[in-house]
């Protein structure tokens, strides 16, 4: 019989959405490793308004320092962030 491991990733959060959830970062175990295995784990961890946030329009993901898109597989070690929309005048 064998066990699930679980992955540990530290998930980031910059400019307004660190605002909007409360903190700078967070480490995670989590067992499906991919960025919906995060979104799903971080929503037993955060407000409301701090999820949706993060679900918000132009809101961009970056695993290792590298903006990706959809459902990336993830490693333990690696930093998942979420960056706010960019803004500019």
């Amino acid at each position: 019989m064998s066990s699930a491991t679980a992955t540990v990733v530290t998930v980031r959060f910059f400019g307004s959405l660190r605002e909007a959830v409360g903190r700078d970062a967070v480490d995670l175990d989590i067992e499906n490793a991919c960025i919906a295995g995060v979104r799903k784990r971080l929503a037993s961890l955060l407000p409301a308004d701090g999820l949706q946030a993060l679900s918000g329009q132009g809101v961009r993901v970056c695993v290792n320092q590298t903006i990706v898109r959809g459902n990336v597989e993830l490693g333990t070690g690696d930093e998942v962030a979420f960056l706010p929309p960019v803004t500019g005048g």
